[in-house]
């Protein structure tokens, strides 16, 4: 089991490494950053002083380690529009994108187990195939399709619940059934194969001969087993919920860590762009790997390793 985790451990801190060089590189692959600042009509001098100013005048290489040691120690730079701190401006809305990744998982489990479930119990019939293809509406349907036929039905017609905004829990519930509906199908399919095998285990077999209620049978006893390997997709989800939140966060104008990248392109603003990516990347890093150790510790196989 330690051996595990310390190859885990080491290839998550390889990938964070490497997901920090492609984000500095790719802002850097987008065009000359100095030029960008100035803006149309900038005199050479003027773009001169700017990237003398920035530290963009040094070699790549040195300049990517400077930012690398800043990230370390926690400096993230100063934000070329907002004019305040990076870390500051990005821990001021982290908390948006955490409530709205906490409310879209627990829709996605409230609809992904009660239809998985269904699904497994009448496997091959027309309630199987009607699961699968709200499974597959939810995989094919784009996030952004979603989330504005939410806003034209719910926002703007009904006027049950706001369009944009972030003052209230009503602010949430459309963003959250936006990414919800959209990590159910894992979830889904995942739980409707495990209970699938659950339910032609001798154990199964075995509760169902001594006369147990169906109920029991399936609740207590095949369900418990097909719900391990979710505990460990959870992590998983969770991280493209922080990743995929950009788009959803931008239709709905929750001011949440993907809304402030969604600013940052369109403001030009560089170094909160390449510090939310980063972040976000990280976020995905540290869940996989926590996923992996919740999986190992659940495989008796990996557990005495």
């Amino acid at each position: 089991m330690l051996i595990f985790i310390l190859k885990r451990l080491g290839l998550a801190l390889i990938v964070a490494l490497t997901v920090s060089v492609i984000a500095f590189a790719l802002l850097r692959a987008s065009g000359d950053i100095a030029t960008a600042l100035a803006g149309e009509g900038a005199t050479p001098e003027s773009i001169a002083v700017i990237r003398q100013t920035y530290g963009l005048d040094r070699p790549v290489p040195v300049q990517y380690l400077s930012w690398l040691w800043d990230v370390a120690r926690g400096d993230f730079g100063q934000s070329l529009f907002f004019r305040t701190d990076v870390a500051g401006l990005i821990f001021g809305k982290i908390g948006n994108t955490l409530i709205l990744g906490g409310a879209s998982l627990v829709i996605a489990l409230t609809l992904a187990i009660p239809l998985g479930v269904l699904a497994a119990i009448y496997s091959g019939s027309l309630i199987d195939r009607a699961v699968t293809m709200f499974s597959l509406m939810g995989q094919a349907l784009p996030s952004f399709f979603l989330g504005l036929a939410l806003v034209m039905i719910f926002a703007i017609k009904l006027r049950w619940f706001p369009a944009s905004g972030a003052e209230g829990w009503r602010n949430f519930v459309l963003p959250a059934v936006t990414l919800g509906y959209y990590i159910t199908p894992p979830f889904m399919r995942l739980v409707r194969a495990g209970m699938i095998d659950a339910l032609n285990t001798d154990y199964v077999r075995t509760a169902r001969a001594k006369g147990l209620p169906a109920r029991r049978v399936v609740f207590k006893h095949a369900l418990r087993n097909a719900l391990v390997p979710v505990v460990g997709l959870v992590a998983v989800q969770l991280g493209l919920l922080m990743g995929g939140s950009v788009v959803v966060e931008s239709i709905f104008a929750l001011d949440g860590l993907g809304y402030l990248a969604y600013q940052s392109i369109s403001y030009r603003d560089f170094p909160v762009l390449q510090a939310v990516v980063l972040l976000l990347s990280l976020a995905y890093v540290v869940l996989t790997l926590l996923s992996d150790i919740i999986n190992a510790w659940l495989d008796p196989r990996l557990r005495t390793a």
